[in-house]
């Protein structure tokens, strides 16, 4: 009895262990990345006015990084697990409208970042969720429930508040905030987007990543030469320091290895708690925003966070409730037609269930 007893705590132990690692390296990942990102964009010790250049710069570290992995895959197959990267041009022009609707994403968040403080970006690009519910309307067809609209109606007036006392306070950004509303935007239509991009790479988000990053460092190039860009780059101070380009490529692995950690802690967890792990990130992501940067904030400032960080939380749960019911309404109707293949329905139930809330968490997309 009592080694059955040690063997049951041991694998509390290991499981414990692994959710904890998991949440941290999401959270250290997550951070990181933004506070990184930060320093390149808007140092003063850099003075470095090349947003569109870093952003094209992460593309290439993406791809370099998954054929990396993919090599040590096939080097150390039982220990990496890792797809093989093929690429094909023919998948890469069905993909295009993705990769346009990429660029302009991660160029409108990197530009957010830039022009708002670290501890307003949460809140700056808080709107993701709202355009989720119009855009799923407008594109699919799909409707929302007053609740759920409810919640959105809650995110939004956070939003406002935040930007009036952002203005209160003098740090207002104009440009910056209409750049994370358009970052917001473009989340939103990425994420649907992947669910119909995903096909041609036979379901891998790893492969899917691998053309759209190689996508986007092609049409990141006439950006670069419009915006005058890389006639700045060779009269940067810092270009040929190790600091540079150690930070640079350090931003280029946090960005590509985030879809690592997100999935593990999904994996470990359960898409639900993983919102609500990202919630509480956000949150620590904006305490620690006004402590690094000496800021001080208002009342309703703070108030403005909760009320986004409270209705992101909400509209997630009513969404994964309304999951729930569905899938097991149309689950026991399938069952009373087909009661001889109860254990394959529930199999299926289960893996709509993780695949449909695992969406729900992408349109939150409020990692980073």
């Amino acid at each position: 009895m009592s080694h059955i007893k040690s063997g049951k705590d041991n694998n509390f132990f290991i499981a414990a262990l692994n959710i904890t690692l998991a949440v941290s390296a999401y959270w250290i990942t997550s951070i990181g990345l933004v506070f990184v990102n930060k320093y390149l964009l808007s140092s003063p010790e850099l003075k470095l006015d090349a947003p569109l250049f870093i952003t094209w710069y992460q593309c290439i570290c993406t791809v370099g990084f998954c054929y990396f992995f993919a090599l040590l895959r096939s080097l150390f197959p039982n220990i990496i697990k890792f797809p093989l990267m093929d690429f094909k041009i023919s998948v890469s022009r069905k993909i295009a409208p993705l990769s346009i609707i990429f660029v302009a994403m991660i160029t409108f968040n990197n530009l957010c970042l830039q022009y708002v403080g670290v501890s307003f970006y949460y809140v700056g690009r808080s709107l993701t969720t709202v355009f989720n519910v119009v855009c799923s309307y407008l594109i699919l067809g799909q409707k929302t429930s007053y609740k759920a609209l409810l919640c959105c109606g809650l995110i939004i007036f956070g939003f406002l508040l935040g930007v009036n006392q952002e203005g209160v306070s003098g740090s207002l950004s104009i440009f910056g905030v209409i750049c994370g509303v358009l970052a917001s935007l473009f989340v939103a239509l990425q994420s649907i987007f992947v669910q119909k991009s995903l096909p041609e790479v036979n379901q891998s988000i790893w492969l899917l990543t691998l053309h759209n990053n190689i996508n986007a460092c092609i049409l990141f190039l006439p950006l670069l030469l419009v915006s005058g860009e890389l006639g700045r780059i060779p009269y940067f101070e810092y270009l040929w320091t190790f600091k540079f380009w150690s930070m640079m490529t350090l931003s280029g692995f946090l960005g590509f290895i985030m879809g690592y950690v997100t999935g593990w802690q999904i994996q470990v967890t359960s898409p639900l708690t993983h919102n609500i792990s990202g919630t509480a990130k956000a949150a620590a992501q904006t305490v620690i925003g006004v402590i690094w940067y000496s800021e001080i904030k208002t009342i309703l400032w703070w108030a403005s966070n909760i009320i986004v960080l409270v209705g992101s939380c909400l509209y997630t749960k009513v969404k994964s409730t309304e999951l729930r019911s569905r899938i097991e309404n149309e689950t026991s109707a399938d069952k009373e037609k087909r009661s001889n293949v109860e254990e394959s329905s529930s199999n299926s139930r289960d893996k709509r269930l993780k695949m449909e809330e695992s969406t729900i968490i992408s349109e939150e997309k409020s990692k980073i």
